[in-house]
């Protein structure tokens, strides 16, 4: 197996500024990829990731519209106009229990998490390399396995599921995988994100380390091998698969 397997290819990591996208993005760079996209609302975190490694390249733009998908797009056809890889990342969670919905916050979830992958993955889809292509999306067990006062993000991912079986069944003709993985608690910025300071941010971790069989929550470098397996042309027998790295809480 090639320590470069994603050599003279190019990428493209949505959500790419922070988190796991920024993992992500990273691990295909320094796996030989020739072009990294990363795409995000905020360009000074996309410059740092850039710095980096050279392989790297920033683009600013709101993907939950077309002029973002289009800016993407064009990003691509700058640098020789083949897209290999499609990884949705970009996400947000939002507490939304059902007495205390505000509309504003249903949108904003259902844009980035939902609207998003859907017009990124039609504008690009002319571009993904076919046969070859491969898509990933980042997910959550909170798809298949919802949490009270979560419903709106846990829709947003049920969807995230319905869409990797779906395309994954659409595209199979044209030789392109989709796949998606679904991580449960995983150590980021998401949960300050939501307002929570960094010691309710421990607390809740170690509340949620009695749920989970293994004992502990998850960092971004267990969720980045996977996604960069499941993009790798060696797994071109794999599509239509969602993988749970969840330190087996689906057990419960």
């Amino acid at each position: 197996m090639s320590d470069k397997p994603f050599a003279g290819q190019t990428v493209v990591v949505t959500g790419g500024g922070t988190g796991i996208g920024r993992g992500t993005a990273l691990a295909f760079a320094e796996l030989g990829a020739d072009t990294v996209i990363v795409t995000g609302r905020r360009p000074d975190r996309l410059n740092e990731v850039a710095a980096l490694h050279p392989a790297v390249v920033p683009v600013a733009a709101d993907v939950t519209g077309t002029a973002g998908a289009d800016a993407v797009a064009a990003a691509v056809d700058e640098r020789g106009g083949a897209l290999d890889v499609l990884v949705h990342n970009a996400g947000v969670f939002r507490f939304s229990p059902l007495e205390h919905l505000d509309p504003a916050t249903v949108r904003e979830v259902v844009d980035i998490n939902l609207v998003g992958p859907v017009l990124l993955t039609g504008r690009l889809l002319p571009l993904l390399r076919s046969p070859g292509g491969s898509v990933v999306l980042v997910s959550s067990r909170a798809g298949h396995n919802p949490t009270p006062g979560g419903s709106v993000y846990a829709g947003s991912k049920a969807a995230a599921h319905s869409f990797t079986r779906s395309w994954a069944a659409e595209l199979a003709p044209r030789g392109i995988r989709v796949n998606a993985v679904a991580p449960g608690f995983v150590r980021t910025e998401a949960y300050l994100a939501n307002g929570l300071a960094p010691e309710q941010v421990e607390g809740l971790f170690e509340h949620a380390k009695g749920d989970i069989p293994l004992g502990r929550v998850g960092e971004v470098d267990d969720i980045v091998p996977w996604i960069t397996r499941l993009a790798e042309p060696t797994s071109d027998l794999v599509t239509g698969q969602i993988i749970t790295l969840d330190g087996g809480m689906d057990l419960g």
